[in-house]
């Protein structure tokens, strides 16, 4: 949730370095933009999929703080259908933040496709478009929506087999897709009573009012969508507890259990385990994970490179002061993944 303020250099374009230890061959990458009726919330959206293409490598999703992975620019699909996952990043984060998970999907099968949220993204922080929060689960059934009706951007998506992963406010924007309804009334409530002026102070900015409460309490839900993982999410307490216990989407929350963001894993994952069918979710909280440890690696440096230019974002490099950055990815993805082939074949979400 934390107001990323990294200068533009730092967010420029893909980078040529090819970090050896995210090296993975047969990953096809491609960016692409998909327009909108209104030309108001054009979305840009990144794109990993199968490819039988061996070259040219290049490193996607990398900047002189993150680490990227390696793939194979514009390469053609695969001519089979796979299974598609769609990413949401947090709050003022990027298309790049889950790109840790991108090598496991692909090698398992899936197609990935990250978009920016527009107005909320470190690209496009538009005030007019973040204090639309309910278009956030718009964007990723947009997304949805262009790979399901065109299999030249990232071949044929296998429509029965569709889920969703979203971290911080991207977790509170895959719940909505899963079918929970949201009240602004009952989130300001809750601040009232739990004050937390990181979560709280954000309740303006994206249009968490009262006069909101037809467009944020509408179902978004998106009925393709299988399966979905939460990634340490954020506000979601403002979701009711009947339309929480309502959802049968099987769901996957991933808490922090080392809290140096100012979002108690009791009051934010624990809230959904709480109220969601414990038939079809699970909460588990990764002990020496941080609520940045679902974001990427950070390179040699990067902490020191931050704190000279940008201070207030040291902490985006910090974990739980236990195992690496990788290490964490490595259990989360492997957890993540069981869970997908779990869900999108009917079975139950398991421990």
């Amino acid at each position: 949730m934390r107001n990323l303020v990294l200068s533009a250099w730092m967010l420029a374009g893909l980078a040529l370095s090819l970090p050896q230890a995210q090296a993975a061959e047969r990953v096809g990458f491609r960016e692409v933009t998909l327009a909108d009726a209104s030309q108001q919330r054009p979305l840009h959206v990144a794109l990993w999929y199968p490819t039988a293409t061996a070259a040219p490598l290049l490193s996607s999703a990398e900047n002189p703080v993150f680490q990227g992975l390696t793939s194979i620019k514009d390469a053609s699909p695969t001519s089979t259908a796979h299974p598609l996952v769609v990413l949401s990043h947090g709050y003022r984060g990027n298309w790049r933040n889950l790109s840790w998970l991108v090598s496991s999907l692909v090698d398992q099968g899936y197609i990935v496709a990250a978009p920016d949220h527009p107005g909320t993204t470190s690209f496009d922080q538009r005030p007019t478009e973040a204090a639309k929060l309910w278009e956030r689960p718009h964007d990723l059934s947009r997304v949805i929506d262009g790979l399901t009706g065109d299999n030249t951007l990232a071949g044929t998506v296998d429509p029965q087999r569709i889920a969703a992963i979203g971290h911080s406010l991207g977790g509170w924007t895959v719940t909505a897709l899963a079918g929970a309804r949201y009240s602004p009334q009952r989130y300001l409530e809750e601040c009232r009573l739990h004050p937390n002026p990181r979560l709280c102070g954000l309740a303006p900015e994206l249009g968490i009012t009262p006069q909101n409460q037809d467009s944020l309490g509408a179902d978004l839900r998106d009925t393709r969508v299988k399966a979905v993982v939460a990634l340490d999410p954020g506000l979601v307490r403002g979701f009711t507890p009947e339309s929480l216990s309502a959802v049968q989407t099987p769901t996957l929350i991933l808490g922090a259990g080392t809290n140096i963001a100012d979002m108690p894993v009791e009051q934010e994952s624990g809230y959904l385990e709480a109220h969601l069918p414990p038939a079809t979710s699970h909460l588990q909280v990764i002990a020496d994970a941080s609520h940045f440890s679902f974001m990427q690696v950070c390179k040699p440096g990067a902490t020191a490179l931050l704190k000279e230019h940008a201070p207030e974002d040291e902490i985006i490099c910090s974990d739980g002061n236990g195992r690496s950055r990788e290490a964490i990815h490595q259990q989360a993805a492997q957890v993540i993944g069981g869970f997908l082939e779990r869900s999108l074949a009917g079975q139950p979400p398991g421990q």
